[in-house]
């Protein structure tokens, strides 16, 4: 048995580091702009694609299926703070049949679960940057999802992409874990290659372009001393989506952005009281974005719809009380006048011939 589990160990590291020339796929709003009365073809970005110009839309549904094409679940809306309302970011989007998770906080295997996703079909992981909140569930799926049960059965290595050090991580799992792995290997006859972890570490540019779907890194702005943070831009068919990951306001993030239906933005925010006494809240405030930032990207952005995660409320002194998240929509709302939510944990968005939000509570 100890040596299936060596010829694992030897192999469970497949790495590949992943970069590309960034490239936009500039499809988005403007393919949904009508023009004359009939189908033309539109070249952009390295793609052509049919832009439907039919004003009527029952005509319009002639020509063109508008199933829904992307759907967003906000498994986590969360920071470090150990709250079961909003647990770690993370943030599933499912195209093409497949799911693609970016990043994996804590409670995201409890999430995908309660959301009936089998842990086992989370084979494409993409890692924001190493702060420990973005990438502490990752073990829990990545075992996890390996287990015979039906929450699990996972029949391929898990795929993660990530900045410098993903591999370390992954390495350091793998060590972690042997005994586990060893012992829930016991009897087979050959090592199961589907607990095998295969890593890409990434700079800017496209690194996943398959089947349709098409991911593209780009570095933003997570303070002086972390050089290695990224946001994402998911591509697929006419549509597209941008994840933030922790950053201040970036001018990378709003070049990354144009024509985005939806953008999936952090947000921090504290009582002013706090952020004039306490140099520990000024310092978490400068590596995040406040709604007033947010708002101003938003406004450059005019994305189809803007809304927020990773939502910070600083607490660094209990003697001064936290702010209310429901102060984050006239924050924002007093600069942008665009559709805005605040997420939520299980909150879902699809995105067809029109973006729909389900699961709000308020």
């Amino acid at each position: 048995m100890r040596d299936f589990l060596m010829l694992g160990t030897a192999a469970l590291q497949l790495n590949h580091t992943t970069a590309a020339q960034p490239r936009i796929n500039l499809i988005g709003k403007a393919v949904r702009i009508a023009a004359t009365a009939t189908a033309i073809v539109v070249s952009c970005a390295g793609y052509t694609f049919a832009q439907d110009t039919v004003k009527d839309k029952s005509q319009r549904r002639n020509i063109v299926s508008y199933t829904r094409d992307i759907k967003i679940t906000l498994l986590g809306t969360g920071t470090p703070l150990p709250s079961v309302d909003r647990f770690g970011p993370s943030t599933l989007i499912e195209a093409n049949g497949q799911y693609f998770l970016f990043d994996c906080g804590r409670g995201a295997s409890q999430r995908l679960w309660e959301n009936k996703i089998q842990l086992g079909k989370i084979n494409n992981v993409f890692i924001t940057h190493l702060h420990s909140d973005h990438i502490v569930g990752f073990p829990d799926l990545w075992l996890t999802g390996w287990l015979p049960a039906n929450f699990g059965r996972r029949q391929v290595p898990i795929e993660v992409w990530g900045p410098k050090g993903i591999e370390q991580m992954s390495k350091g799992l793998q060590t972690a874990y042997a005994w586990d792995i060893e012992v829930r290997n016991h009897g087979k006859n050959k090592f199961d290659s589907a607990i095998l972890i295969k890593t890409h570490t990434i700079s800017e540019g496209i690194i996943y372009d398959k089947d349709g779907v098409q991911v593209i890194a780009f570095l933003v702005d997570h303070g002086d001393f972390i050089d290695n943070a990224f946001g994402f831009r998911f591509n697929y068919k006419e549509h597209s989506v941008v994840i933030s990951g922790d950053t201040k306001y970036s001018e990378n993030l709003i070049k990354n952005s144009k024509n985005v239906d939806v953008l999936i933005h952090e947000v921090a925010f504290a009582h002013p009281e706090l952020i004039k006494k306490s140099q520990t809240a000024r310092e978490i405030q400068s590596l995040h974005t406040t709604p007033e930032e947010a708002a101003k990207l938003f406004s450059t952005v005019s994305p189809e719809l803007a809304i927020y995660s990773h939502i910070a409320l600083i607490l660094t002194d209990p003697s001064i009380p936290a702010a209310n998240i429901s102060d984050l929509i006239p924050r924002t709302k007093n600069i942008y006048d665009g559709r805005l939510e605040i997420g939520e944990d299980n909150m879902i968005i699809e995105i067809g011939e029109k973006i729909t939000v389900k699961g709000k509570t308020k």
